[in-house]
């Protein structure tokens, strides 16, 4: 029988197959791993590979001392040169092939890479992109007393290294014996300009009801000027203080509507942590004709990620506290919450 043929085929099949398995990007360690995948990008002194045997790895640059590519990419390196080629390695020094020339460089000065046909990571940061969450939570009670609770937020963000904007909105329902203990609703926009390092300018609305507290209609709008005490990718903390107009509605003729200038005083608080996040909010808001008639809000709370990262779990507190509400109501109503946020852009 002759054999020849099917083992030319054989052999043929295994070539094609190490071929193949041969054409991928290398990249190589400290403490001497061999990582063979696709190089999806370099940003943040952090390389992203994707491969077949374990998903997406992440890689400090750091600890790369090597890098090869079986095709061309795109590389910046931190001086800003920009240059289009295959990436080779001899150690720690690379070489770029492109179309318009050579470059000699090495692993540590390679600020960022992308594939042919994607945008530089540096330019989509600055890029206007929208994200968005939306968060509920459902409680009741039954038994020696009746309790069914409602609450459910919805906020969308368009955050740039320059600027910030968001539009929020939220209603709070609590009924306890037939009773209404909670009925408000609030919407807002707020906008911050970043136009010089720490320093910042902004502008806000909000407005809604809360009928529990008398309140037909009111509304908070203000401006100022914003100084970020922390600044990192993952850590911010502002303070505000700017002027204010405060204006409440009640429904009780007995006690006479709010129209007043005023001060306003804001920290904002955002700490992105391993898998999980904390937020803190607080606002203050003096009025001119009378300085002991102040709004102060505050929320904070403490979030996870689910199995699903979309999916979130946001535990915290929010305190709303009106110096001067209308009769028969307490100054403070102190909330605490448990809900399920979505995020998606």
């Amino acid at each position: 029988m002759n054999t020849t043929k099917p083992l030319r085929i054989l052999l043929l099949a295994s070539g094609l197959i190490a071929g193949a398995r041969a054409v991928a990007d290398v990249v190589e360690t400290r403490n001497g791993a061999h990582l063979v995948g696709k190089v999806v990008r370099i940003d943040d002194g952090k390389i992203l590979l994707k491969t077949d045997y374990a998903g997406e790895l992440t890689i400090k640059q750091s600890e790369v001392t090597g890098l090869t590519t079986d095709g061309p990419i795109f590389v910046r390196l931190s001086s800003g040169t920009t240059l289009e080629g295959k990436v080779t390695s001899n150690g720690a020094d690379l070489r770029i092939d492109g179309a318009d020339g050579q470059l000699a460089t090495s692993v540590g000065k390679v600020a960022a890479t992308w594939n042919p046909g994607e945008q530089d990571p540096q330019l989509a940061a600055l890029g206007r992109h929208w994200a968005y969450e939306a968060a509920v939570d459902v409680t009741g009670k039954t038994g020696n007393s009746e309790q069914l609770g409602t609450t459910a937020s919805f906020r969308a963000t368009m955050k740039t290294p320059q600027d910030t904007l968001q539009f929020y909105a939220a209603y709070d329902r609590q009924v306890s014996n037939g009773a209404k203990s909670a009925d408000q609703f609030k919407a807002g926009i707020d906008y911050q300009d970043n136009f010089a390092g720490q320093l910042s300018w902004y502008a806000r609305d909000e407005g809604g009801f809360d009928r529990v507290k008398d309140i037909d209609l009111y509304n908070t709008a203000a401006a100022g000027f914003g100084y970020d005490f922390i600044k990192e990718p993952k850590h911010v903390l502002t303070g505000r203080a700017g002027l204010s107009f405060r204006y409440e509605n009640y429904g009780n003729p007995a006690h006479a509507d709010l129209k007043t200038m005023g001060l306003d005083f804001g920290l904002n608080h955002e700490w992105e942590l391993a898998a999980s996040k904390i937020v803190n909010r607080l606002s203050y808001v003096p009025s001119f004709s009378d300085f002991a008639n102040f709004h102060f809000t505050h929320e904070s709370y403490y979030e996870m990620p689910l199995a699903d990262p979309a999916w979130k779990l946001r535990m915290g507190v929010s305190n709303d506290y009106n110096s001067k509400p209308g009769a028969g109501v307490e100054r403070l109503d102190t909330s605490y919450f448990t809900r399920l946020v979505l995020n998606w852009k």
